[in-house]
């Protein structure tokens, strides 16, 4: 739902041996020397003009001996899988930014009670499960961390005012690649259009039946997207493509999204209630908010069709998800296809297969046979983990810069975020 800025270049990060010479002078006032911790990741870089993202030039020479200047920077890495470290470090090794970059990876997610592995750390850098409450961000301040970086668009944990009261910058990767969980949108339309899921199981057990497989066709259907920011705009446009009318809904119409689709298929905007009342499929592309928090509870269902689809990749507490079991149970909502859920911080993103489910709306939810759950992987391709560390980084010099208040990513001090 959030644009990212047009930009120059960005800094690409060589490895080298050693400590790296220092090459123009970059300060960070308030910020305690980086103590070095295990599971690191270590870079000694040089600035260059690579890639397209946000870069920010050095500032002048300062005169000598009114401010420190700075050759390294630690982050503290929360709630670490296999696949940060593989591709954080990548981005790391390749890239060459004035300061050389430490990662410490911490598989904990961060709470009040974890935040003192950041100990040493200049920033930490979290992930939509990770609590950024107060109580967190005054732990994080009280052991020195100066910056709280998020790998991700959705900032709805992160407490903005507690942020901003100390001085604690919070920047985020708004667009790593919206063409990912667009296209992952559309996947679980086909999935459920299809019964894909059925159809496989079915297969891999030799039955090669095709009774109850009836799906049906999306060409000339039409379907509802539901914010029409950067993923709602890759929905759409795949939605038309495949010959269905597409009724938009956004606070903030793009009519030259809606002219340019028009073009070649049917596309408009609509009411919000008119998408409800019209759509056979309806698909969420909205920021979790105070205004949007259960946008879709039993209100909003009653004015669908009777068999509608509905989708989530956004954000799950979007679903009142009592109020969405109710309406599959009455079958008001003939198929669901979710890849969040308002309760899955204690579940995505771990191996729970030998634990009993203690959360009895999820446990309801996978025995039905019209629904498809992903465990929020709407974002996980190669160009999208790419690009969240690469932003990140960028995140990082931008704030070594002295430029972070004001800045396009930047949430605690922008008013427009």
């Amino acid at each position: 739902m959030f644009s990212r800025p047009r930009t120059t270049g960005r800094s690409n990060l060589k490895s080298s041996a050693g400590t790296s010479a220092h090459t123009g002078p970059l300060t960070l006032p308030h910020v305690k020397p980086a103590v070095p911790t295990r599971q690191s990741s270590t870079v000694s870089p040089t600035l260059v003009s690579a890639r397209k993202a946000t870069i920010v030039s050095p500032r002048p020479a300062v005169a000598e001996n009114t401010q420190a200047v700075r050759t390294s920077f630690r982050i503290a890495l929360f709630s670490a899988k296999p696949y940060d470290r593989r591709n954080f470090s990548r981005e790391v090794s390749a890239s060459t930014a004035q300061v050389g970059v430490t990662i410490d990876y911490h598989d904990v997610s961060l709470s009040p009670s974890t935040a003192q592995l950041a100990t040493g750390a200049d920033a930490v850098c979290i992930f939509v499960n990770d609590d950024g409450s107060a109580a967190s961000l005054r732990a994080l301040h009280a052991v020195g961390v100066r910056m709280v970086l998020l790998r991700c668009a959705g900032f709805d944990r992160v407490d903005l005012a507690c942020a901003r009261e100390l001085e604690m910058p919070v920047m985020r990767v708004p667009r790593y690649s919206p063409a990912a969980i667009g296209e992952h949108a559309v996947a679980l339309i086909m999935a459920l259009t299809r019964r894909i899921p059925l159809a496989y199981n079915r297969v891999r057990q030799f039955n090669f039946s095709l009774e109850g497989l009836q799906g049906f066709d999306v060409c000339r259907k039409t379907v509802g997207i539901v914010g029409t920011g950067a993923t709602g705009r890759v929905a759409a446009q795949i939605m038309t493509g495949f010959g269905s009318e597409v009724l938009m809904y956004d606070p903030f119409p793009d009519n030259a999204l809606a002219a340019r689709l028009s073009s070649f298929g049917r596309a408009s905007y609509v009411p919000l209630n008119e998408v409800l009342e019209r759509s056979d499929i309806i698909s969420l592309h909205v920021p979790l908010s105070p205004a949007t928090k259960h946008m879709i509870d039993a209100g909003t269902i009653a004015k669908m069709k009777t068999g509608v689809m509905l989708i989530n990749t956004s954000r799950g507490g979007l679903l009142d998800t009592a109020a969405v079991v109710e309406a599959l149970v009455s079958r008001k909502i003939g198929y669901l296809g979710i890849d969040v859920y308002e309760n899955e911080s204690e579940y995505f993103f771990e191996d729970r297969s030998q634990d009993m489910m203690a959360d009895p709306l999820l446990a309801r939810l996978v025995t039905f046979p019209n629904v498809v759950i992903t465990a929020h992987q709407a974002f996980m391709t190669d160009e999208a983990m790419l690009s969240i560390a690469r932003v990140t980084l960028e995140n990082v010099e931008t704030f070594l810069g002295g430029h972070a208040q004001g800045h396009a990513n930047e949430l605690a001090f922008n008013k427009s975020a």
